[in-house]
């Protein structure tokens, strides 16, 4: 532990200007999050040409018609200009929010609110909540009106919204009160935490955040869910004897097997699987069961339980831990340095002893461009290389288990997919810069053509 602190030490030497130079942070954090802005704006242009396309790819051209391929395309059009003109909006609204004080302004409104109940300054903990609090509300109503727009006129207009406004109103008020009786307390033990071990709190604060992760599996599906859907055990039938009949043969420790209606909210569909690793749970769509067949849900399950295999959640969750730690180790630098504060129109009073909170919110501000550019893509390439492996563990799988159940598997997945795709009016044409940058799944022609190289493999392992 104490190598560990050396060179974490190390770090903080490196940065010690953060501390002593009076850099203009606030600037830096404008321009850079208009740069990080426009260049998404960039990749919506050059990915907007693709949608006037008259035609599918030539490997999709059997499978859409041409009525449901104009439909897709209207789809991703729309899609493109809410997202263009919705990103512009909330970064204006974020400029407007930094460049007027919005943050020092919040954390002042929190003391105030405090001191009206006998509280001071020194409960800094209590202060941190009410002052993330405001800053929710007042980030909320101006992105109100935009998930109003996306939900009942952009998805209404392509027929894919299912949600009454009673029901989104409803959404909204218990997604407020889960955030709040579950964030509450994760902030305050999160900054306790920092006051606890000090300027050694690191590997601390990881333990932290992974049994709160740990905790999240558990209470999430059995908890939170339920309170916005219902999950009900997948009837008997082909569908639930093929899902059982397969994790049987791969041992995978399935407990429960759910149908969940999504088709409440929308006619997107879906399949994923969760829990502990000895203890896991299926949910799967009402609107992807009604969309594809039992053999090729089968065969996105087969892809699905691929992941688990592979233990690609576990990978992913060591490369986060990752990330997080390498965040944790640049932020002592930003903890104590007034001057850091100053930049952001605190007070001397308050950026004198930096409240926690503070320094890692506006801390997140700065790193964030970097991540957008940098994290984000890598990311999205290591998941991407794990969908393929996924892929390609379903159509091997004959193989694997040795069983005649599994053949044609790769055909079924691909079917499946394409039958996903058609029904959600998915993009076909994808910019490859903007897929880069966006999507953490490879795009359908690309899926469509690996799977045609691991079926021609494994057709040559049987001969």
């Amino acid at each position: 532990m104490d190598f560990l602190h050396r060179q974490l030490a190390v770090i903080q030497r490196q940065l010690s200007f953060v501390a002593t130079d009076p850099i203009d942070w606030k600037l830096y954090v404008q321009v850079a999050s208009w740069v990080v802005c426009l260049f998404e704006s960039y990749l919506i242009i050059r990915q907007y040409p693709l949608y006037s396309k008259p035609e599918p790819p030539a490997v999709l051209a059997d499978h859409f018609d041409k009525e449901t391929f104009k439909k897709s395309q209207e789809y991703g059009k729309d899609k493109a200009k809410f997202s263009l003109i919705s990103g512009l909006y909330k970064q204006i609204v974020d400029s407007l929010l930094l460049h007027y004080g919005m943050y020092a302004w919040a954390w002042a409104a929190a003391g105030g609110v405090l001191g009206k109940f006998g509280y001071s300054s020194e409960y800094e903990i209590l202060q941190s909540i009410v002052f993330v609090a405001i800053l929710f509300i007042t980030s909320s109503i101006p992105a109100l009106p935009v998930s109003i727009y996306q939900t009942f006129v952009l998805e209404e207009k392509h027929g894919f919204n299912k949600t009454t406004p009673g029901l989104f109103v409803a959404d909204m008020l218990k997604g407020w009160a889960v955030g709040f009786v579950i964030g509450a307390p994760f902030l305050a033990a999160f900054l306790y935490v920092f006051k606890w071990a000090g300027d050694r709190f690191i590997p601390w604060l990881m333990a932290f955040l992974i049994t709160f992760q740990m905790t999240m599996v558990i209470l999430y599906p059995t908890v939170i869910q339920p309170l916005f859907n219902k999950l009900s055990p997948l009837p008997e039938g082909e569908l639930r004897k093929r899902i059982e009949n397969l994790a049987s043969k791969l041992n995978f420790p399935l407990k429960h097997l759910y149908e969940i209606d999504g088709s409440k909210r929308s006619s997107h569909s879906n399949a994923y699987f969760f829990g502990l690793p000895w203890s896991k749970h299926i949910v799967i769509f009402d609107t992807l069961i009604k969309q594809s067949k039992p053999d090729e849900v089968e065969a996105i399950l087969a892809h699905e339980l691929g992941h688990w295999y592979y233990m690609h959640p576990t990978k992913l969750l060591l490369a986060t831990q990752l990330h997080i730690f390498t965040i944790l180790a640049l932020f002592p630098a930003f903890m104590h340095a007034p001057l850091f504060l100053r930049a952001f129109d605190f007070p001397k009073e308050v950026a004198a002893n930096p409240p926690t909170i503070l320094a890692f919110m506006l801390f997140q501000m700065i790193i964030n461009p970097l991540e957008a550019f940098f994290v984000s893509i890598w990311m999205n390439a290591l998941t991407r290389k794990y969908e393929y492996e996924a892929d390609r563990f379903a159509c091997e799988l004959q193989d694997k288990l040795k069983s005649e159940d599994m053949k044609d598997l790769g055909d079924r997945l691909g079917r499946a997919l394409i039958a996903i795709h058609v029904k959600n009016l998915s993009t076909v044409w994808v910019d490859w810069m903007y897929s880069a940058y966006h999507h953490s799944h490879p795009t359908l022609t690309e899926r469509l053509k690996a799977l045609e190289i691991y079926k021609g493999a494994a057709t040559k392992k049987e001969l």
